[in-house]
């Protein structure tokens, strides 16, 4: 996505989540997201990164981490019932690279937030946030681990496929 106007935007949903910006994350904070939100999707390519590496990765002005908090809805889950004690139900990493371009590295929601309208809400406040951090260009990968609903719903947001790729990887027992 190229510009913040081909960005079709999606109102707040029902369950009103917020999304809230992790200053100075933690790598046992940052490991915590990244579990709690990740390992239903089989994220674990930064498993085996070093703390020190990781700490190095997040100290960088470049890298801004963000975590989804469950709304106070009657639709929404229950405060101490989300999928992890901090109520997240949800985790964004944004990494501005050298050309200026943002890119989503981590956007995903836990299966318990799914189905409510949160997911098109997210996607479009991750690209408000990029196009914040004085994006070039703001772009992404998926994959066929992700929800179903992850590519259809970042081309109904307005982003274009670019390539597909195609690898085999191991998928570790969750």
């Amino acid at each position: 996505m190229a510009r913040l106007d081909q960005l079709i935007d999606r109102p707040l949903p029902a369950a009103k989540p917020t999304l809230e910006r992790v200053d100075a994350c933690t790598v046992p904070r940052w490991r915590q997201l990244y579990a709690d939100i990740g390992t239903p999707w089989h994220w674990h390519d930064r498993d085996a990164w070093p703390d020190e590496q990781l700490a190095e990765h997040l100290a960088r002005p470049e890298v801004q981490v963000f975590r989804l908090v469950a709304g106070s809805s009657p639709s929404a889950p229950a405060a101490g019932a989300g999928p992890n004690a901090h109520d997240s139900i949800g985790f964004l990493e944004l990494e501005r690279h050298a050309d200026a371009s943002v890119e989503i590295v981590y956007l995903g929601l836990h299966p318990s937030a799914i189905g409510k309208g949160i997911g098109a809400w997210f996607i479009a406040a991750a690209v408000k946030q990029a196009f914040a951090h004085r994006a070039s260009r703001v772009w992404l990968h998926t994959c066929t681990l992700d929800s179903p609903a992850a590519l259809p719903n970042y081309v109904a947001r307005g982003f274009t496929p670019e390539r597909t790729e195609t690898y085999t990887t191991r998928i570790r027992p969750s």
